[in-house]
């Protein structure tokens, strides 16, 4: 009998059911599949989970379970097998996605899935899943309401804008507009006064918030939602990890003699990369630090004003980790020896097209009530061109 190394469970959630398969990795590493079953994505079918993996599982070795992150409906298994002090890891669905077809699996079902992350789960050493705290916890759910009211008013600020140019204007339809609007801005209002009750309930979030917001131009509900979408930069153990997560780090296209164009990856959290939109235009706005060199340097190179700007938004993204794992303010007065070297892998390329003018002056506010009339898409969807 081979030795077993270890024992990997990979668990495919949906809103009801999740599949689930127990296989194990031997010192040949060879993977074998020893149990699949389906359990309701219940409290009862979670316990009915638990006995199956007491029943399969004879020998004392190490054991992880593997999840992809579908929604919200994998956090009732991932926080119950947590609590049991399980080594639980989740994976991004498209991780899991190329890791399946890297291995041949052309067939695509709720079970496969579940053998597939059993043994993605026995081959790879994966990160394990930490939950955030509650505070943190409410952060996100708050900041991600204040995004989708952004978005709504934006809508609504639409229709209306549409209407007026209309050749037939309906009163009625305007005036329930402007109620629409004023609803969804006192619902944002009430959204940031729960975001500042929150941090005030935590000294110590509170504290490296405050610290964090001595600069020009960034403001709480930028802060909050950065710290809500990194579980307060918990796993993160340098500038690269957390550069990578956030979707800035840098994705090349050459072979040969054939040079493709290079642009971020975008393959990260999205949230982040959206509330620093703003603040990016305002940092340079009122030279904090180094973000205005940073901005001309970018430029001046490249001739292309977004690509300066989302320089300025990874530079940002970094400084505030850095104060944040400091616990210290922001020093404007402070600068690197040198800035170029983080700037040659990402920046050194030129693009064909250049935008004149970056932001209206005349504008909407937005996140933070900074002006800004473009949607914070129009950043990422320019360097696609």
């Amino acid at each position: 009998m081979k030795t077993i190394l270890k024992y990997s469970i990979g668990c495919d959630i949906s809103k009801e059911k999740f599949d689930a398969c127990i296989s194990t990795i031997d010192i040949e590493q060879q993977v074998v599949v020893k149990a699949t079953k389906k359990f309701n994505n219940t409290n009862s079918g979670i316990k009915e989970f638990l006995a199956w993996i007491e029943k399969h599982i004879k020998q004392r070795v190490s054991i992880t379970i593997t999840m992809e992150a579908t929604g919200v409906y994998f956090e009732r298994l991932a926080f119950a097998l947590y609590e049991k002090d399980f080594y639980v890891s989740v994976v991004l669905p498209n991780k899991a996605k190329k890791y399946m077809q890297s291995i041949g699996y052309k067939s695509k079902n709720d079970k496969i899935d579940a053998i597939g992350l059993s043994r993605m789960g026995a081959e790879q050493n994966l990160k394990q899943w930490m939950p955030c705290s509650d505070h943190i916890y409410q952060l996100r759910l708050l900041t991600r309401q204040n995004e989708d009211l952004q978005e709504q008013k934006t809508v609504l600020i639409n229709r209306k804008e549409a209407q007026r140019f209309s050749r037939n204007e309906n009163k009625l339809v305007r005036d329930q507009l402007d109620q629409m609007i004023n609803i969804v801005n006192q619902q944002i209002e009430q959204i940031k006064k729960e975001i500042v009750k929150v941090i005030e309930k935590d000294p110590i979030l509170k504290e490296k918030v405050e610290k964090i917001n001595t600069i020009k131009g960034l403001g709480i509900l930028s802060i909050a939602t950065i710290i809500a979408e990194t579980n307060g930069f918990y796993l993160f153990k340098n500038q690269r990890q957390l550069v990578s997560y956030a979707g800035y780090d840098v994705v090349e296209n050459e072979s040969g003699r054939r040079k493709g164009k290079t642009r971020i990856s975008k393959k990260g959290n999205s949230h982040i990369r959206r509330v620093l939109h703003m603040p990016a235009f305002n940092v340079v706005k009122y030279s904090q630090g180094t973000f205005s060199s940073l901005y001309e340097r970018v430029y001046d190179r490249t001739k292309f004003k977004m690509k300066a700007y989302v320089a300025v938004q990874r530079r940002l993204l970094i400084l505030i980790y850095t104060l944040w794992k400091n616990n210290e303010e922001f020093d404007p007065n402070y600068h690197k020896t040198s800035g170029n070297d983080e700037l040659k892998a990402l920046f050194s390329l030129g693009f064909e097209k250049s935008v004149k003018k970056v932001a209206p002056d005349k504008s909407e506010a937005t996140q933070d009530e900074l002006p800004c009339k473009e949607s914070p898409e129009v950043l990422f969807s320019l360097l696609q061109k």
